[in-house]
């Protein structure tokens, strides 16, 4: 079974890689992607750390409720596990 996770819903000031869109939705854990040095510190010149990056797949029911045009769609994004919480 899938691993299902929360984005959380940080608004950190500056430069984030995941969408707004995204943050307080859940989805599945589609696969690992493997560690990657944190891009929100290596924007700023400061030493990343290594985070490890996952592919999320995430129904449009979910994104966009009752406005979703075919509701068992689903988009996948690349998110660092530090913006993830398992549900």
């Amino acid at each position: 079974m899938a691993e299902r996770v929360r984005v959380k819903t940080m608004m950190p000031p500056g430069h984030v890689r995941t969408p707004a869109y995204l943050r307080g939705k859940t989805g599945t854990i589609e696969r690992p992607l493997g560690p990657f040095a944190n891009p929100e510190q290596l924007a700023y010149g400061l030493p990343a750390d290594k985070q490890p990056l996952y592919r999320v797949r995430f129904s449009m029911a979910e994104l966009w409720g009752e406005a979703a045009e075919c509701p068992t769609d689903t988009l996948d994004a690349e998110i660092y596990g530090h913006w993830l919480e398992k549900v």
